[in-house]
């Protein structure tokens, strides 16, 4: 699989890369360099038309979060990290992002990891 920006469109606010296995719908920031992304929401259409979700970060933005939660109290003084559809990675960047999902998709543990939306 190649490691450049995969090939997707914006249809703003969302970047849509669309793979063999699914369209994953990003939400970055604005004027984000696409492949510098360590956290991110995004929306996953599986071809059955089913919808799911996660945030996906890096672990280096888990580590900063607790280190500067360590510092102001929060989540017990950066003891915990804590996403109800979290997916922490261990590369930024929307093209490794979609890597993930892809090999989620393919080794089948896809639906035990996000989160399902309703229809």
């Amino acid at each position: 699989m190649s490691h450049g920006t995969p090939p997707g469109s914006w249809d703003e606010p969302w970047y849509r890369v669309h793979t063999e296995h699914f369209e994953a719908a990003f939400l970055p920031d604005a004027g984000e360099d696409l492949e510098a992304v360590y956290d991110i929401d995004v929306e996953v259409r599986l071809q059955d038309g089913s919808r799911w979700s996660a945030t996906m970060c890096t672990v280096g933005y888990v580590e900063t979060l607790m280190k500067r939660w360590a510092a102001s109290g929060e989540a017990l003084g950066g003891r915990y990290y804590w996403c109800s559809d979290g997916l922490i990675v261990r590369d930024a960047g929307i093209s490794n992002m979609v890597q993930v999902l892809t090999g989620l998709v393919e080794n089948g543990e896809f639906t035990q990891i996000l989160q399902r939306l309703e229809d």
